[in-house]
């Protein structure tokens, strides 16, 4: 893929803001950064039918030397769209970066109303667009049904099916969810719904959870009668 090159000085436009800098600013990893732009952009590409502006900074080293550092560079309502992921401390740290920047430029005051109603509505936006790509996901899981739905009606505990499906190797617990094992995963017995939820740090970030389609009920009903 073809990336632009620029030295810091070029990008003092006061209308543009890298990947680099947003992580300085709002004290992440730059690699999360990165990371959180990559899983956004197909939502945001849908939305505005463009990517993001993939680049490379090119920065002094103390040999007198250059190196290039990739990065994004995105302007103001990009910025605040991969903003919708961050806590809410680090997006504030951004939005208050957003108004140095227009005040140094533009004049503009940091608390100006109609910047702060553009910050609203490209967060409105923003939440928008995530709101849709889940119930996109979501479409496939339809009709399907939730653990515990199927435990009710085996006259079981939720826990007690968990543990028996998992004690007899038809699935298992990965990151907080279960997931089937070979070879029942390659059958067409689960799908899976999305939510969004929040972590310890208060980052916000997309969830799943194992449902069981209808060939998935009527294994589990067999699979559970086979053994009594």
């Amino acid at each position: 893929m073809n990336t632009d090159i620029f030295t810091k000085e070029a990008l003092q436009d006061g209308k543009h803001i890298t990947s680099l800098e947003i992580a300085s600013v709002t004290g992440k990893q730059h690699k999360h950064v990165m990371e959180a732009i990559r899983k956004m952009e197909p939502a945001w590409k849908l939305e505005r039918g463009s990517n993001f502006r993939l680049s490379q900074i090119q920065e002094k080293i103390p040999n007198g030397g250059y190196k290039l550092r990739p990065c994004y560079l995105l302007d103001k309502a990009e910025s605040l769209f991969i903003a919708t992921k961050f806590n809410d401390v680090a997006r504030a740290r951004l939005v208050l970066r957003w108004a140095e920047l227009e005040k140094a430029h533009r004049g503009q005051s940091p608390c100006a109303p109609k910047m702060l109603e553009t910050e609203a509505d490209i967060l409105k936006r923003s939440d928008e667009i995530l709101k849709r790509e889940i119930s996109a996901a979501n479409e496939s899981a339809t009709g399907c049904f939730t653990m515990k739905q199927v435990a009710r009606g085996l006259r079981m505990t939720y826990r007690d099916l968990c543990k028996l499906l998992e004690d007899h190797h038809v699935m298992t617990r990965v990151k907080g969810s279960y997931e089937l094992l070979p070879p029942y995963s390659l059958m067409g017995y689960e799908a899976y719904r999305y939510h969004q939820a929040y972590r310890l740090d208060g980052d916000r970030c997309q969830r799943r959870y194992m449902i069981w389609t209808a060939e998935g009920l009527a294994f589990v009903k067999r699979f559970v009668k086979y053994l009594k």
